[in-house]
């Protein structure tokens, strides 16, 4: 009679938006996860890293296994859904690093193992001062500040797309569905971060959301000039 007692439709359907929320959440940030796919087989292919760069992949493995150690129940309660997440996206970097090193010159693999050592090492003293000097609420302080840090400077880093889009009035650097998936991803896991009363998810998800709005608005602005210049020697023929 007692669990009876406690369940309640409001309760249920609190449950399902929260469940939602924060699977949407996942099924957004995989499709970022998967998106330098391309570029990576194109890497295959030519047997080489060219002149693209490893270390957003690196600094995006250490983002991944941070947050992936906020959503664990020793840090943090009731958010699992942030470690499923964030779990796949440190596998998916580990991939993709794996990737560099493998076809990367002798210069850019010493580079890549080097940085990856870096995270391990980090990531290894983050995990062992927040179990041996701070209890439970304490350690989620710590480690919910951390990710909320490391969150805005990863959502920070569409500022300099914004920046390029707005210099070269042009999109062609800002792939729409990339612009796209960021924002529902953002604004999937602010929704999850406010049914939770989590602080440490709704904030940074919130920051990226009204980014990844920016980044909707600029792209349909700067696709319209485009249009309209690219049929203004029609009209004038």
């Amino acid at each position: 009679m007692a669990s009876l007692a406690l369940w309640s439709p409001e309760n249920s359907f609190y449950d399902i938006c929260t469940f939602a929320a924060g699977f949407a959440g996942n099924l957004f940030a995989f499709v970022l996860f998967v998106s330098p796919i391309p570029t990576f087989r194109r890497i295959v292919l030519n047997r080489s890293t060219e002149q693209f760069s490893g270390l957003p992949y690196v600094y995006s493995l250490l983002n991944c296994l941070i947050c992936f150690w906020y959503g664990l129940p020793c840090v943090s309660y009731g958010v699992y859904l942030v470690a499923t997440v964030n779990s796949v996206g440190a596998v998916f970097q580990i991939l993709y690093i794996t990737l560099f090193i493998t076809f990367g010159e002798n210069a850019t693999r010493l580079k890549i193992c080097g940085w990856l050592v870096g995270v391990f090492t980090v990531f290894a003293l983050i995990v062992y001062v927040s179990l041996e000097m701070f209890d439970h609420q304490a350690r989620r302080t710590f480690i919910g500040y951390l990710s909320v840090a490391s969150l805005i400077s990863m959502f920070a880093s569409p500022l300099f797309i914004i920046n390029l889009v707005v210099r070269t009035k042009s999109v062609e650097f800002m792939p729409f569905h990339l612009s796209l998936a960021t924002f529902l991803m953002s604004i999937s896991f602010f929704a999850y971060g406010m049914l939770v009363d989590d602080f440490f998810i709704y904030l940074p998800n919130g920051i990226g959301s009204v980014l990844g709005v920016i980044q909707l608005l600029l792209y349909a602005y700067y696709s319209k000039i485009s249009r309209e210049e690219s049929m203004l020697p029609l009209l004038i023929s």
